[in-house]
């Protein structure tokens, strides 16, 4: 799942517009940002397979990401940092909290049996949602604009234009078409475009608020 990951903050930033989007965005992904490092650092490992339907990805050691505790670990930590760091308001931070840990959830969903319970490695879950790649991509896409279309509407209330949700959205859907005739090189070149795809996003999703708190504060 990629895009899948961001109707979560998309959504977020409906219900909780003083979460700044780039924290959703970043916080969507947090646990796909500190994999990939540990990926390119040689901490957590995957391979690929080309031979299977859907993503390639065999996943095959993540306990300090996609384990069970390390998901709620990472939530946790980015919910008291956005308070402690950022200054938001508890609620903000606790949305921000629950986006981290619903990357977790939405990989439940998709990843084969590859998520771990404890971080000793077993039991491992994962519904397979990736083996039938045309049900998982509409999933994907169909949250997406769900998403997309929640916080447009919030954005109408609010007296602001609809553009950057609809630009957003288009971006993120290029790049998941991009995605999927990509073929990977390596894993630790597949850490890095991750990784920088993953910060690009959340670089982007900045300057959406910032107009946005320039256009209600005139």
């Amino acid at each position: 799942m990629f895009v899948g990951h961001y109707a979560a903050a998309l959504a977020a930033k409906a219900a909780e517009p003083r979460a700044p989007l780039w924290t959703l965005v970043a916080g969507a992904q947090l646990l796909d940002i500190g994999w990939s490092v540990l990926v390119m650092a040689g901490v957590e490992r995957l391979t690929f397979d080309a031979s299977l339907p859907g993503s390639p990805l065999v996943l095959e050691h993540m306990p300090w990401t996609h384990s069970l505790p390390a998901a709620l670990a990472w939530s946790a930590a980015a919910a008291f940092a956005a308070m402690a760091l950022l200054k938001l308001p508890r609620r903000a931070a606790v949305v921000i909290g629950l986006v981290v840990f619903s990357h977790w959830l939405a990989d439940l969903l998709v990843h084969r049996p590859d998520l771990s319970l404890g971080f000793g490695g077993e039991p491992k879950l994962g519904l397979g949602l990736w083996n039938w790649p045309v049900p998982e991509q509409a999933l994907e896409i169909g949250l997406l604009a769900l998403a997309g279309m929640a916080w447009a509407g919030q954005r109408v209330r609010a007296g602001d234009p609809v553009w950057p949700a609809a630009a957003f959205v288009a971006l993120l859907v290029v790049i998941q078409v991009v995605g999927m005739f990509s073929e990977p090189a390596g894993a630790v070149q597949f850490g890095a475009t991750a990784l920088a795809v993953y910060l690009l996003l959340a670089a982007v999703a900045w300057p959406f608020d910032r107009r946005r708190r320039a256009t209600s504060g005139s």
